[in-house]
């Protein structure tokens, strides 16, 4: 069932509306052998399809990258230092 959210054009600064269709989308996805065996084994263990367990996963990938990003975002003012750098240091002060 398609969902309908409100938009904004900043660019025309008028609003509209987007139909979001939410339907799942099939795809193929090729594993290996061994880990299409194990993805098989879980989803019958805990009685779950396999395309939820893969659902599931990639949902919590994008989850973690989004934490990441929003570290990336919030260590932005601190300085960088080149890695050669770095390792001279060290070797100056005996670390190395």
């Amino acid at each position: 069932m398609p969902v309908t959210r409100k938009r904004f054009d900043v660019t025309t600064l008028e609003r509209y509306i987007v139909l979001m269709d939410t339907s799942p989308r099939r795809t193929t996805i090729y594993f290996d052998h061994a880990l299409h065996r194990a993805l098989r084994l879980k989803a019958a263990e805990t009685d779950r399809s396999v395309s939820d367990l893969v659902n599931d996963a990639v949902k919590t990938s994008f989850a973690e990258d989004a934490d990441d990003l929003a570290t990336f975002d919030l260590r932005e003012p601190e300085p960088s230092y080149a890695f050669e750098d770095v390792v001279k240091d060290l070797r100056k002060r005996g670390k190395l």
